[in-house]
């Protein structure tokens, strides 16, 4: 019977194949200098008819490689999506600039129409902005739908380059009847502050078409984050906020509930570790109570907040039927506090929603005034200044932001984990696939392959609760899992194959007894959007063995 399912997901892979028009050297770690060692890249973009998309992350390129590359690209014409993250670790910050410019010079060339660009993980600083400057205001840049450029050290400088870039690619997009219209933002640990958050502000507000706003870790405090509320007024798509640690403060928390009034497509709020304060939480609560009809996930963690204010948020979210998460952890509740804001939730049927308490500070003596508020942010615009002027050291050694592990969490979903059972999926609930998303660490590929397969093999064809309950589970972690920006989905399939026996691991792992309901998942999640392609194809010379 395993022989047949092999042979089927077999088929399987190889109908679902590589994504169509792209070609990729994701993650190979090739140390790319000169023209001679991208001879066989070159060649095979200058073959490659219809090429749509170039993945060359985890690589390293210098400059010479990225002009013989640039030269190959200069007719393609169809060419849409540029997938350049982490390609210059270990070369020095002068040699990014000329290397972006031969690249963005080539695409312009081509007369080339992109949707997505992204650069995260290049620590260019803000001569990197400049090397994709003339790109982002050419006729290449009016279609693009999402800009990726987490964790590049642009700073307050190259924030504003790329805010005056942006306007003027909307100004001449619009122009010519069709403007910019970005969808998806992401800039997280950039050194923005107040002037360049401000800046981008301004161009958000020009756009009005964002769907997804990532800038997590920016040192921005109350006069950037009103800024950026302001801007998210006048774009009312916007699904996703995430302004994780940055600094509210009272003022800045009010600002943002403000703009929330406008923002009903909203389903992730993200402004955890912001200091929001607990009139900022109470702000934001009326806001969630009256509208946000189909949010899922409201983060206030860390955030100095009280008793009083948790249990007001929430009561805020007692009506809200899509909700998935609420997390109010790191806050300043007690231990009463935190009992009675568990039992507020069992009381709304909504305690399996709320995420760990663990790391609560206990009750806060002392809420900080207006007056306070406004010293704390000098004194915290300083210090983050002083860390990041530490961090930046590291940063063109590759390093990326790492996903803090999940805290304890409930232990059925362990007993689960530790020893499936179809039974102890069932009596996980409807919510089962969020509680198991929470406990599972989603950034590491190797404890999501022993996840995948504890939860598959409990799989069965003829029991469509059992089914189900594996499928709803598998997709949702493995979908949050490859929208995570630092997962690794070649070292996931790895791992997988090690498991299954198919590859040997220099640690001596040893292989499971792979049965039925591995395979069977196996074939369901390579059908599903969030599979990348190429790791299908890697799949597929597996086991088509």
């Amino acid at each position: 019977m395993a022989t047949d399912i092999v042979s089927q997901l077999a088929d399987s892979l190889a109908k679902t194949g590589v994504e169509e028009g792209e070609l990729s050297y994701k993650g190979q770690g090739r140390k790319l200098d000169n023209a001679e060692s991208v001879e066989e890249i070159v060649k095979e973009i200058q073959d490659f008819q219809g090429l749509q998309a170039l993945r060359l992350e985890g690589n390293t390129v210098g400059v010479e490689a990225a002009q013989a590359i640039a030269k190959a690209l200069e007719t393609k014409s169809e060419f849409k999506c540029c997938y350049w993250s982490d390609m210059f670790t270990g070369r020095l910050r002068s040699e990014i600039p000329p290397a972006l410019n031969s690249l963005g010079d080539a695409v312009m060339t081509a007369g080339a129409r992109l949707t997505v660009l992204d650069l995260s993980d290049n620590a260019f600083g803000p001569d990197g902005v400049k090397g994709i400057e003339k790109l982002l205001k050419s006729s290449a840049c009016y279609t693009l739908q999402e800009l990726k450029l987490n964790n590049c050290g642009m700073g307050i400088g190259g924030g504003k380059i790329l805010a005056a870039a942006l306007t003027e690619c909307h100004k001449r997009s619009s122009a010519q009847g069709a403007p910019l219209s970005l969808r998806v933002f992401v800039a997280g640990r950039n050194r923005l502050e107040n002037e360049g958050a401000t800046a981008l502000a301004q161009a958000f507000q020009l756009m009005g078409s964002l769907e997804e706003v990532h800038m997590p870790q920016n040192g921005i405090n109350h006069p950037g984050v009103t800024a950026l509320a302001t801007a998210m007024q006048h774009n009312p798509g916007l699904r996703v906020l995430n302004l994780n640690d940055n600094t509210f403060t009272k003022k800045g928390a009010i600002a943002m509930a403000q703009a929330l009034k406008h923002l009903r497509n909203i389903q992730v709020i993200n402004f955890g570790d912001c200091l929001v304060r607990s009139e900022g939480a109470i702000a934001i609560a009326e806001i969630v109570s009256e509208g946000l009809p189909i949010l899922k996930e409201l983060n206030l963690s860390f955030g100095e907040i009280t008793e009083e204010a948790a249990l007001t948020v929430a009561q805020a979210v007692k009506d809200k039927a899509q909700l998935e998460k609420l997390d109010l952890n790191g806050n300043c509740l007690g231990e009463e506090g935190c009992e009675a804001l568990r039992e507020t939730m069992d009381g709304i049927n909504m305690g399996d929603l709320l995420g760990s308490l663990s790391d609560d500070e206990g009750e806060l003596e002392d809420e900080d005034d207006d007056d306070e508020d406004d010293e704390d942010d000098e004194l915290d615009e300083e210090e983050l200044e002083e860390e990041e002027e530490e961090e930046v050291e590291e940063e063109n050694t590759g390093n990326k932001v790492s996903t803090p592990t999940p805290a304890s969490r409930p232990p059925d979903v362990s007993s689960f984990l530790c020893f499936p059972s179809p039974d102890k999926l069932l009596k996980l609930g409807a919510k089962r696939a969020l509680l198991i998303e929470q406990q599972v660490d989603v950034s590491d590929p190797a404890k999501m392959a022993e996840a995948f397969l504890k939860i598959s093999s409990v799989y069965k064809e003829d029991d469509e609760d059992i089914k189900n309950a594996v499928l709803d589970s598998i997709d949702a972690v493995l979908k949050k899992a490859f929208a995570t920006p630092t997962f690794q989905g070649y070292s996931f399939v790895s791992s997988l194959l090690v498991l299954l026996g198919l590859i040997k691991s220099e640690d001596k792992v040893k292989p499971v007894r792979v049965v039925p309901g591995h395979l069977q998942v196996l074939e369901h999640i390579v059908q599903q959007d969030y599979f990348p392609k190429e790791n299908v194809a890697v799949l597929e010379a597996f086991m088509s063995r």
